[in-house]
């Protein structure tokens, strides 16, 4: 007979795959961290795959419309990460009439562009 607090034990006891996939998360997060530094290497790496893509295309047509939604998707990200996260415009208009104000507190920090999208989201 199984005791009720065993069967709990149990449930609660993480499987093999989570396992696993909680491993290769982990190894993926490590390989993210140690590129950060590297904004160069990641650009030309960026630039190296879509050469890549682009001669695939051409040598294996068929794939126009996959490459059409992909280049639409590459291209909001690009204007999210060129977009900043608050509309100058709007900020103006809720301001007072004296325009922008430095920080007057050691606490707020002055960051004349945030990015909509973060450069390592964009990647």
């Amino acid at each position: 007979m199984i005791d009720e607090a065993d069967s709990g034990d149990a449930i609660n006891q993480p499987s093999a795959i989570s396992k696993k996939l909680t491993h290769l998360g982990n190894i993926y997060q490590t390989y993210l961290d140690r590129a950060v530094p590297h904004a160069a290497a990641r650009w030309i790496v960026l630039l190296i795959l879509i050469v890549l893509y682009v001669v695939r295309i051409i040598i294996l047509p068929g794939w126009y419309i996959v490459t059409y939604a992909l280049g639409i998707y590459l291209l909001s990200l690009l204007l999210a990460f060129l977009t900043p996260k608050v509309d100058p415009a709007l900020q103006r208009l809720e301001e007072d009439e004296d325009g922008p104000s430095l920080p007057t507190k050691q606490s707020e920090e002055f960051r004349p562009f945030i990015r909509r999208l973060p450069e390592f989201k964009f990647w």
